[in-house]
């Protein structure tokens, strides 16, 4: 026999994208940011050109637009823009999402396998999961589907609480909108089988609102999260490791830190920033911008060095910085001015000597008082 040709009826013209950033990259983004991003995901797996006016074109955006999402998908650090000694965009690398380390939550993670059924001797709403053994101390119990005999049951003794908290009001509150079957399922196990008290639960939402995060698979793991760690009272969960104010997390954002809870380190760089240095955050968030421009590694370091010498100068607000860059820039074309004199005046055959020389400025060495630091 000779040799078989595999062929097949029919061909999908499909472009695969990763789940990953179904469930986490594409919670935040904004409609002009998901089409840009799929967009190109498309063009790659087709492996045609694009530019940015074909992109503002095709979506009716505006090539500032385009910029935009793509500075935000850079941020997020799922892709990398590539340009030329001029600052033109030249490509664009798609990172693989696969082995990107994040911590947020997978569907995987969030959605839980079910019972088959609740049991006929399933405990009553209000009892104390601990006390029939559904509890065991570091074991999360399995969150069950929840018949409607026992929803009703919950809603009936959440109508008038004893704490003065209606848990289902607060929780349409938190969200902005009616609470889905769904929404109510989740409470229940917060409540019921995870040992929530009204007065936790309530705390619970104020602490995912702060973070914009209405989502109940989110507010789910976190709960999940305090039971495994013992938290059992607002206090407690307050001095969990990792609970920092906006401004932290905003700092994380900006240094191209997403999805990492800051480590002691480097909240005390921000507490030097904020409370030693005295600046505001404007000034903090373009050290930060500056920073990410400059390096990948050591990145707390990199924009301490810079805060710490525009405060040795003296600045108080963003527009000493600004001073300070018309310094530097009028310095520097000076120098340059002088170079390209002197090397007018040099009669040498070695072509090196006709471009001005960066010898002044030298990066490795400065790293490593960066690292030393």
């Amino acid at each position: 026999m000779g040799a078989l040709t595999i062929y097949q009826d029919s061909y999908i013209n499909a472009t695969i994208l990763s789940n990953r950033f179904i469930d986490y990259y594409m919670t935040d983004a904004n409609d002009a940011q998901l089409k840009v991003y799929l967009y190109l995901v498309r063009m790659m797996n087709a492996h045609l050109e694009t530019s940015v006016g074909d992109i503002a074109d095709r979506f009716n955006f505006t090539e500032k637009d385009v910029l935009r999402a793509l500075k935000y998908w850079k941020d997020k650090e799922i892709l990398d823009l590539d340009l030329d000694e001029n600052g033109t965009l030249t490509g664009i690398h798609l990172k693989n999402l696969c082995q990107l380390e994040k911590m947020e939550p997978t569907v995987e993670s969030t959605h839980m396998p079910q019972k088959a059924a609740v049991p006929q001797n399933a405990p009553a709403s209000g009892t104390d999961p601990s006390q029939d053994g559904s509890l065991v101390q570091g074991v999360i119990p399995i969150k069950p589907s929840y018949s409607s005999t026992q929803i009703k049951a919950f809603k009936s003794s959440h109508e008038n609480p004893e704490s003065g908290i209606d848990i289902l009001y607060l929780a349409e509150v938190y969200r902005k909108k009616p609470l889905s079957q769904s929404d109510v399922n989740t409470i229940i196990y917060i409540c019921e089988e995870l040992g929530f008290s009204d007065e936790m639960f309530d705390h619970l939402l104020q602490y995912c609102t702060e973070r914009n995060k209405s989502d109940f698979r989110y507010i789910e793991k976190v709960a999940i999260s305090w039971k495994e760690a013992g938290v059992t009272t607002p206090e407690e969960a307050d001095n969990l490791p990792g609970k920092y104010d906006r401004k932290v997390y905003e700092i994380m954002r900006q240094l191209g830190k997403t999805g990492n809870t800051p480590t002691k380190t480097e909240v005390s760089y921000i507490n030097r920033w904020v409370c030693e240095y005295g600046f505001a955050d404007d000034i903090i968030l373009e050290a930060c911008e500056r920073t990410v421009l400059a390096t990948e590694k050591n990145r707390f370091q990199y924009a301490d060095s810079i805060l710490k010498n525009w405060k040795e100068k003296g600045v108080g607000k963003i527009s000493d910085v600004q001073d300070l860059d018309r310094q530097h820039e009028k310095k520097s074309s000076a120098k340059t001015s002088q170079g390209d004199r002197s090397a007018a005046g040099v009669n040498s055959s070695n072509g090196f000597n006709r471009f001005s020389q960066r010898g002044d400025i030298d990066f490795a060495e400065l790293e490593k008082k960066i690292v030393k630091n």
